[in-house]
């Protein structure tokens, strides 16, 4: 029997992602870990591997195809001794399904609702997704983008655990919501337009609601009763400029994505913030000693460099365990408190940023913390992080020193619960023992989520992190 190859789910929140390059052609011969194809998320390029041996019988989405939807039917895998033409024949009506529908498609045909269960509970990612491939008997029918899950008639409710939430808190009812998400899954701004269209009653009451968005002409009126903001379309912003005064860059899904959850971090998680000058002059002092102690190899080169940064993590990672209270993220209904510290550290590449965590940042020594960060800094540029390696994390390091930026705040990147904007070393006079001197000193900044860190909690954090700045001895014992 054939086997149907999806466009996998590479993290929890991917819905749509782009299929880079096909590195199998059509007619090829397919092992077990052989790599089929490279897709493009909106934050890496991973590859799709084989997990059965076959030939591959047909190509249904070319390579360089944008916003493929999660679980579309992607290729044809024909098994081991099975005909490649009857394989490749049998995935012809899935290909049509999947984009336009063909005239001559049957109306009748009968969809395989195994398909996208076991999809969705085999070849789980460590990121929390899935890898949609799977051996079938016929290429599943997929539901169609418009198609709304199955709620008014007692049904489970399809919907993303942001759009959940999001649903509680404004009092959306779900089975009033249509769904388009993959799949008919309901999806956040599902949710905040069913809100901003009033949709908020019982099951019964859906027909109004669904004939509610065309009533709903003002959307900045209907967005300020309650849902969230719903901003200038396209349209209004351009109407502001003279159409040759600006050049149009469409968004790729990096930018769509960090737009999507800052400003949901902006309008979902209280912030408030935190100031704090350290003074930089027995830090500089102990990193000059450690690095000119660093073992160098046959050529020269030292088995480690520290950068200020690299203390800023492990200060930040002790820091969190002496405070073991701010340790901790918001979870709905609960909060998380970690036993270890990982710290995430914003890393800028071309069109946006990656967020590497360092895992554990309170037990590695200074030289791992080094190492680590110039991994996972040439890594991102490559766009070549893995998942697991930039999801999570309790708190993150957002450092704009290098472009002598003295003092900003950061947006808090969900699910944690802080984050340290750092600013430049510099020189300034201070008043020490009644006389004037001068010292190196940094400001730094903590965004809090008041729903996790009070403002005597974070306070505490923030102490304890300078505190181990002035006196970095505290972080090599």
């Amino acid at each position: 029997m054939p086997i149907n190859v999806l466009m996998p789910a590479l993290s929890p929140t991917m819905e749509k992602g782009n299929l880079a390059k096909w590195l199998k052609k059509e007619g090829d011969a397919v092992k077990s870990g052989d790599v089929l194809a490279e897709i493009e998320t909106d934050k890496a390029t991973m590859e799709v591997e084989a997990i059965d041996e076959g030939v591959l019988a047909k190509i249904l989405v070319p390579e360089g195809t944008a916003d493929v939807p999660v679980n579309d039917l992607i290729a044809i895998i024909a098994a081991e001794g099975e005909d490649v033409s009857a394989a490749a024949a049998g995935g012809a009506p899935k290909a049509a399904s999947n984009g336009a529908a063909k005239p001559d498609a049957k109306p009748d045909a009968k969809p395989e609702p195994k398909a996208d269960a076991s999809a969705a509970n085999q070849n789980t990612t460590p990121g929390g997704g899935h890898m949609g491939y799977e051996r079938v008997n016929a290429a599943p029918e997929g539901a169609q983008p418009g198609e709304a899950p199955q709620a008014s008639t007692g049904g489970r409710v399809f919907a993303s655990p942001l759009a959940r939430r999001i649903a509680k808190q404004e009092g959306v009812d779900l089975g009033a919501v249509q769904g388009s998400g993959p799949h008919g899954r309901i999806i956040a701004r599902d949710v905040q337009a069913a809100k901003a269209s009033g949709a908020t009653q019982a099951p019964a009451a859906a027909p109004q609601a669904a004939e509610a968005p065309k009533a709903a002409t003002p959307a900045p009126k209907a967005a300020a009763a309650g849902g969230a903001p719903a901003g200038l379309t396209t349209d209004q912003v351009k109407g502001f400029y003279a159409k040759d005064a600006y050049e149009e860059v469409p968004l790729d899904g990096m930018r769509k994505t960090i737009a999507k959850r800052l400003t949901e971090a902006m309008q979902v998680a209280p912030h408030f913030y935190l100031t704090v000058d350290c003074e930089l002059d027995a830090l500089m002092k102990l990193r000059e000693t450690l690095n000119g102690s660093a073992a160098k190899d046959k050529d020269g080169k030292p088995a480690f460099k520290l950068s200020v940064n690299d203390f800023v993590i492990k200060a930040m990672g002790l820091a969190l365990t002496r405070v073991p209270a701010a340790n901790a993220v918001w979870a709905e209904d609960r909060i998380l408190r970690f036993k270890h510290a990982e710290v995430g550290v914003a890393v800028a590449i071309d069109g946006g940023l990656f967020t590497p965590v360092i895992r554990r940042a309170d037990e590695k020594t200074l030289s791992t913390i080094s190492n680590e960060m110039k991994d996972f800094a040439a890594r991102a540029r490559a766009k070549k992080l893995k998942p697991e390696e930039y999801q999570g994390g309790v708190t993150s390091v957002s450092n704009l020193g290098m472009f002598g930026i003295k003092h900003f705040t950061a947006v808090i990147n969900p699910p944690q619960s802080s984050i340290l904007a750092v600013g430049a070393g510099e020189k300034r006079v201070v008043v020490k023992d009644g006389a004037s001197a001068v010292v190196q000193v940094m400001t730094c900044t903590l965004s809090c989520d008041h729903r996790v860190l009070d403002g005597a909690l974070g306070a505490e954090l923030v102490s304890a992190f300078k505190g181990l700045i002035e006196n970095p001895m505290g972080m090599l014992v």
